[in-house]
Formats: C-alpha cells, sequence, structure tokens
C-alpha cells in the first residue's frame, strides 16, 4: 500500500452568468496537496493561501473529508496518522472554488490511498463531494476537468456531463473577499418567470456558444444573467461595476462562482479595456484546464 500520495486541483468558476448552480469550468490555475500516512495525530504545512489555517488539525478541511472519504469506502482501518503539506494558490472566498478544491482532493488523496478503493467509482466521489459541498456546480469541473454540466436528479442522484472547451479566460481578483454562505443570503426566495425563462434559454445558449466557437458576440448574449447576479451586487459593488464596465465595452464578463472574481472570456488585446479595472485587482490570463484533480507521479516538482 502507497503511503503518500500527491494531488493536483484546478480552480474552477461556476455559474458563468446564466448557468446558476449547474454549470462550472476548470481553470489553469491549481493547488497541490500531499497527504502522507504518518503514525499518530496530524500535522499540517501549508504554503501561500490559507496558511492560518496550519494549526486547524483534525478539523482542517481537508483532513476531514480524506477521513470521510476513507471511511466511506471501508474495509480499512482508519489512518492513525496523517501528515498534509498544501501548496495552495487557489484565492480563498473568491469564488474562485477553493473550498471544493479541498474537498475533491480530499477524497482523490482518499481513493489514491486507500486499499480498497477500486469499489470506489468516479460516481461515488462527485455524489460525496455535493454531499459535502452541498451543491455540485464546482466540485463536477474540479473531479472531471473541461465544462461541466452538473444536476441531481430524483432516482439517480448527482451527474455530470463533461464538454472539452477549448477557450482563454481571464479572472480579475480583488482584495476583498465574501463568504459563499453571505451571497447565497441574498438571493430571493422566488423570481418572475420570464426571468427564470431568459435564463434558461442563456444557458442552452451559453454552452452552443462555448462548444461551437460562436464568437464573443454571442457570448455577450449568452453570459446574461437575471438570477442571481443583481442581487449578490449590493455585497461586492466593484465587481458588479467591473462586470458592467467590460460588458459595456463588449466583452462577455461575469461574476466567478459566488464572487467576488470576475471572469471575463479571452485574454485582454490592444483592443480590450484593460486598464478599466483599475488597482487592487489581481488579473490572471487562464485557459480552460481539459483534466480535473489527478495524481501526480511521485518524482513529480512544485509547479
Amino acid at each position: 500500500m502507497n503511503h503518500s500520495v500527491t494531488v493536483e486541483v484546478p480552480a474552477t468558476s461556476a455559474n458563468l452568468g446564466p448557468g446558476f448552480d449547474s454549470l462550472g469550468l476548470a481553470l489553469t490555475y491549481f493547488d497541490e496537496v500531499t497527504v502522507e500516512l504518518a503514525g499518530t495525530g496530524v500535522e499540517i504545512v501549508i504554503e501561500g493561501e490559507g496558511a492560518d489555517l496550519a494549526d486547524l488539525g483534525e478539523e482542517h478541511l481537508i483532513v476531514k473529508v480524506f477521513r470521510l472519504a476513507w471511511s466511506r469506502i471501508g474495509g480499512a482501518p482508519d489512518p492513525r496518522g496523517l501528515r498534509l503539506t498544501c501548496v495552495n494558490r487557489i484565492p480563498h472566498s473568491r469564488g474562485m472554488g477553493s473550498s471544493s478544491a479541498a474537498i475533491v482532493a480530499g477524497i482523490t488523496a482518499a481513493r489514491a490511498l486507500h486499499p480498497a478503493s477500486e469499489g470506489f467509482s468516479d460516481d461515488d466521489a462527485l455524489a460525496l463531494a455535493t454531499e459535502i459541498e452541498g451543491h455540485p456546480d464546482n466540485v463536477a469541473p474540479c473531479l472531471a476537468g473541461g465544462l461541466t454540466i452538473a444536476w441531481t436528479g430524483e432516482d439517480t442522484g448527482t451527474r455530470l456531463v463533461r464538454l472539452d472547451v477549448d477557450v482563454p479566460v481571464t479572472v480579475f481578483v480583488p482584495d476583498q473577499r465574501l463568504a459563499t454562505e453571505r451571497a447565497r443570503g441574498l438571493l430571493p426566495e422566488t423570481v418572475s418567470h420570464a426571468d427564470a425563462a431568459a435564463n434558461s434559454a442563456r444557458a442552452a445558449l451559453l454552452i452552443a456558444a462555448l462548444t461551437s466557437k460562436l464568437g464573443y458576440d454571442v457570448l455577450l448574449d449568452a453570459t446574461e444573467d437575471r438570477l442571481h447576479q443583481s442581487y449578490r451586487a449590493p455585497a461586492m459593488p466593484g465587481s458588479a461595476a467591473l462586470v458592467e464596465r467590460l460588458r459595456r465595452a463588449g466583452v462577455p464578463a461575469v461574476i466567478s462562482g459566488a464572487g467576488p472574481t470576475v471572469l471575463a472570456f479571452g485574454w485582454p488585446t490592444p483592443g480590450w479595456p484593460e486598464t478599466e479595472a483599475g488597482n487592487g485587482w489581481d488579473m490572471h490570463r487562464l485557459n480552460v484546464s481539459p483534466f480535473g484533480a489527478r495524481v501526480q507521479p511521485r518524482d513529480s516538482r512544485t509547479r
């Protein structure tokens, strides 16, 4: 049995405008997590984002998820001790799937180290990740890569469809953080039939636009949203204003996940209003990652 494993997990962006709680993209921005079965106790070393969480011990999210996944797989004694080493790049509480990355890392590491994991399928991993996260829109692309459509059937449970997408994106990450729970608390209990119908049409158009390369003019229409972004705007006025400025300039821009990061399809070129972001934004030119969580070779090195 292996005693250590290194897992690479991508950042993700969910919703993508109209695809509320269903659409997600894996992005080429990664955390690396090494889990080692140790003698006793829990030792955590964190480099980068979330370094202040190194003292949480058994309460660290990856540790809790690892132990839960290990027990769900079953058939082997629980590890007495764990050594966790994290190289974190995904910003926390910014709408780029940091908690989903932690959850998926814990599950993937448990599957890689557990001696009886053959019976624990990809569907089982998605179901457990969704159970922990509460919704599948971020964990789906983190597991599968690409563009994912995720849903929960009454009889079939949580499922996903993965689509290959080759489109560059730019993320504008602000200094401020925003807890997902706060962002969700701003959503209304009901929306109008007209807004729901508009979002349904835009979500279908967005999938067609991303998979058929229909052009940025179509993407601008396809990323229009009426279900969540305007309601969350008071909690992130700077992000809402940046989305509006970019869209007014013809750039298909959305709030990434629950925010406050802004995602725009495309990379800045001389024609882009690159300077309109202003100060206080950390800009990253990324691609859609073709893969989700994956176990790294033993001789791999940190990026």
